[in-house]
């Protein structure tokens, strides 16, 4: 079943990354430029921040299992309608829809783990589901840029609506309900803006979920602006993106493994510490080497490798963080606290595509900058709290 999840938690980055190596690609194809094609990410994002905000409160009222399965069904047909989407109007529209039912399953997953773990543990559980299923959008882009070679971008779409039916006929297998405490009131309007304000209220809540929201932003600027600097800038071949961002992604992994096997001796609040510095002097280093010498692939990867893996520090401890003071509303915790990184990761990675100039320097100003706020509030909410507060 934890294997499953942790699939289920890759169905956001797997869907950014399939298709990176084809973000020019589909430009050219569609007649649109280069922030139209940006914002098919950005919207995804926001889809999935909609969504993520959504599907909490719903499997509070009605279990994880139904609303884990109802949107992995309509993942699927989403995927299906942007793989023969006609226009970039058509596949910006479906990828919204795409992303707002992609956020159930990792969404259910966590309040899943909340349900049957308590903080440490859970902690300990998402960063080793986090290291793991970093695997998979590492992976991703080398297949996407195989599939672009063979069959063009609409082929991209094609397999995550084939891998949306594969997790739901496993999920209907495998999945159990461990939701025990079904409240009927979680989707009444005054119950669940009074649950959210509420949140929203709590200095530990925000402080987990405004540090690791900042924190994706840091990350989401390579996923948004990452293709069009390697491939656009430095000359990359579409079908090797895929396996620069391996290298990438597999500092994701380091950094998830590393967190779970450190976390039970150090704690979460140490983790998300040096995690958030770890992304603040990537970003910096990142914003020296694209302003002096000669641009290179190293300059590039170097520092967003140093990002990813600070990223795998502080998410599944802000993710456990949040959620850890709320086991009577947990899946409402996860989707707010879901929702709050997303947003803000969306609008953070929006801002790529019209800085872009055509060199790495947009990108990394904006991952220093965000992370730069990461470790405000870090110390402003989280120094010296324990998650509990």
């Amino acid at each position: 079943m934890l294997v499953l999840m942790t699939a289920m938690v890759a169905i956001g980055p797997v869907s950014t990354d399939l298709y990176l190596p084809s973000l020019p690609s589909i430009g050219a194809a569609l007649g649109a430029g280069v922030a139209e094609v940006q914002l098919t990410l950005g919207l995804f994002m926001g889809g999935f921040a909609a969504g993520t905000l959504t599907c909490g409160p719903i499997s509070d009222r009605f279990g994880r299992r139904p609303t884990m399965l109802v949107g992995l069904g309509l993942f699927v047909v989403a995927s299906l309608a942007c793989a023969t989407a006609t226009t970039i109007d058509q596949l910006m529209g479906w990828r919204v829809v795409q992303g707002f039912a992609g956020a159930a399953a990792p969404i259910v997953s966590r309040a899943v783990v909340r349900d049957l773990y308590q903080r440490e543990q859970a902690a300990r559980v998402l960063s080793y589901m986090a290291g793991a299923m970093a695997l998979a959008p590492a992976l991703a882009p080398v297949l996407g840029g195989a599939i672009h070679v063979a069959v063009g971008w609409r082929g991209q779409f094609w397999a995550l609506a084939g891998g949306g039916a594969l997790l739901l006929g496993l999920a209907l297998m495998v999945i159990p309900e461990t939701n025990r405490r079904h409240d009927p009131l979680a989707l009444r309007a005054a119950q669940l803006l009074g649950n959210v304000g509420r949140l929203y209220r709590h200095p530990t809540f925000t402080g987990f979920a405004l540090t690791g929201g900042f924190a994706y932003g840091g990350l989401f600027s390579f996923i948004s602006g990452g293709s069009f600097v390697l491939i656009g800038t430095l000359g990359v071949a579409p079908e090797n993106f895929g396996f620069l961002f391996m290298v990438v992604a597999g500092a994701f992994v380091a950094g998830g493994l590393t967190g779970g096997r450190l976390v039970p001796r150090f704690g979460s609040v140490a983790m998300i510490r040096a995690g958030v510095w770890i992304g603040t002097v990537s970003g910096m280093i990142g914003v020296i080497l694209s302003n002096v010498g000669t641009p290179s692939l190293a300059a590039v990867v170097v520092p967003s490798a140093g990002m990813f893996f600070a990223f795998a520090l502080v998410n599944p401890n802000c993710a456990a963080g949040a959620i850890a003071p709320f086991p009577e509303m947990a899946g409402t915790a996860a989707s707010v606290a879901g929702f709050t990184q997303m947003a803000i990761g969306a609008a953070i990675g929006s801002l790529v595509g019209p800085l872009f100039d055509g060199t790495a320097r947009p990108m990394f100003a904006v991952m220093m900058t965000t992370m730069t706020v990461a470790v405000v509030i870090f110390y402003a909410r989280l120094r010296d709290r324990d998650g509990l507060g």
